[in-house]
């Protein structure tokens, strides 16, 4: 069984070798087709990537760094091409590769490739970092410089990301410049170590986090006027119901915390207004019903609306948040600014579609439904996400039913007021009700569904 599963990884390799190969040759076709349509030459190649992306069920994001990477295994790395075909490397040790190599002239990549040499077993049995050690240590050989110049690029690009994790929390990251970094991390740790040592029984961790939102947001606690769409039914709100709600830009979350979110206001969340919104649903489907406008531009309570509906990037694979209110039909060609004309969709992702060549319409669907068709003919699917999940049209929506449950007759009532000490004969029947459990423990006293 080992043997089989070296066999698969090297298969792996081989066919991520071939989709190289053939996403190079994609890109000269269309290259080639778009010239000879007569696009400019400084847009050739536009909306190559984003196919690459969903031929290969990939975000259009990492569509244009597979095309990248293609390319310069193609053209300019062909010992990293044949390790990669030969299963010496995998394909994230070849992204590794490429990446260290990225900011090298086309002649100097060649080189290092061929000092490298990783179809000859060179990097054989080497990790992540020893890969990218190699790597960059054979770039800064030929081309100090240029590495040099990456460097300090590099600062240019510092930013802060937010990632969903599981259990209702969330990862912000901030890529810095080392020096503000280890200075943000020694600040934050000196202040746990004193509240620790005056006895704070926080774990460490936790409390360089809160320290982290205390200070960023100014409010102890954390808590701020922002909006947060949390979506769930009245059910889950005003009955304790188990459907669980949806956070946007996070995903599903429990009930009993969105509960808690909306209706605990204590002293360690602060004082804060919290405002309910009604969103009307269609029965069995849990598609939110249409909002319709004369304007061009989506006004503000129809791009809530998208937002609430799509929850992120509709493009298909595409999980990144909403940038742009896009009409499906464009509004030069007559589409309607309406809910069902519309949605949601990431910046990058609303460019190629007004690419040449890409459609995209509304198509009928269990909820709101787009078809995307790129130039070559591919049709993918964009169903929008439930916002909930709905009952049946014979099931009770959310409301108190009336049990009765009566004592016993074989058993005393030992304890007026300690009900569930005795036993039951429960007459309740018919959607709704508990459906009747003889000699079961404790009164029903009306049952939720």
């Amino acid at each position: 069984m080992i043997d089989q599963l070296r066999m698969l990884e090297d298969l792996k390799s081989l066919a991520a070798a071939k989709q190289a190969e053939i996403a190079v040759a994609f890109d000269a076709q269309q290259r080639r087709e778009q010239a000879a349509a007569g696009m400019p030459a400084e847009e050739l190649g536009a909306g190559v990537a984003a196919q690459v992306a969903l031929a290969r069920r990939e975000p259009p994001a990492r569509g244009s760094r597979l095309l990248g990477l293609s390319k310069a295994l193609g053209t300019e790395m062909p010992h990293t091409l044949t390790a990669l075909q030969t299963g010496q490397l995998n394909e994230w040790r070849a992204t590794l590769v490429v990446k260290e190599t990225a900011c090298l002239s086309a002649e100097d990549r060649c080189a290092v490739d061929e000092e490298i040499a990783a179809d000859t077993g060179s990097l054989a049995g080497c990790g992540d970092r020893a890969v990218i050690a190699a790597v960059r240590a054979a770039a800064y050989r030929r081309d100090p410089h240029s590495v040099t110049n990456r460097a300090a690029h590099a600062a240019n690009e510092r930013t802060v990301i937010l990632r969903p994790a599981p259990d209702t929390m969330t990862r912000l990251t901030a890529l810095l410049p080392v020096a503000q970094g280890v200075a943000a991390y020694a600040a934050l740790t000196r202040h746990a170590d004193a509240r620790r040592s005056s006895g704070d029984d926080r774990g460490k961790g936790a409390i360089m986090a809160d320290h982290l939102v205390e200070s960023v947001t100014g409010t102890p606690g954390g808590a701020s006027s922002i909006e947060v769409r949390l979506v769930m039914t009245d059910r889950t709100l005003l009955q304790g119901d188990s459907e669980p709600a949806r956070l946007a830009g996070y995903g599903i979350v429990p009930a009993a915390w969105a509960r808690k979110t909306v209706l605990d206001q204590g002293p360690e969340t602060g004082e804060f207004t919290t405002w309910l919104r009604r969103l009307y649903t269609a029965p069995g489907t849990g598609e939110l019903l249409a909002m319709d406008s004369k304007a061009r531009l989506f006004p503000a309570g129809l791009r809530r609306f998208l937002q609430i509906r799509d929850d992120t990037c509709r493009t298909p694979y595409c999980d990144a948040p909403i940038r742009h209110h896009d009409h499906i039909t464009p509004w030069h060609q007559d589409g309607p600014t309406t809910s069902t004309n519309a949605q949601g969709l990431c910046e990058a992702c609303n460019h190629t579609k007004e690419t040449a060549g890409w459609t995209a319409r509304p198509i009928p669907g269990p909820r709101h439904t787009v078809q995307l068709q790129t130039p070559t003919g591919h049709t993918y699917h964009s169903t929008a996400p439930p916002t909930t999940r709905h009952r049946a049209r014979d099931q009770p929506m959310g409301r108190y039913v009336s049990c009765r449950c009566e004592p016993h007759p074989t058993t005393p009532n030992r304890d007026p007021h300690e009900p569930t000490s005795q036993r039951y004969s429960c007459f309740c029947k018919g959607p709704g009700t508990c459906g009747g459990s003889p000699g079961k423990r404790g009164p029903c006293a009306g049952q939720r569904r």
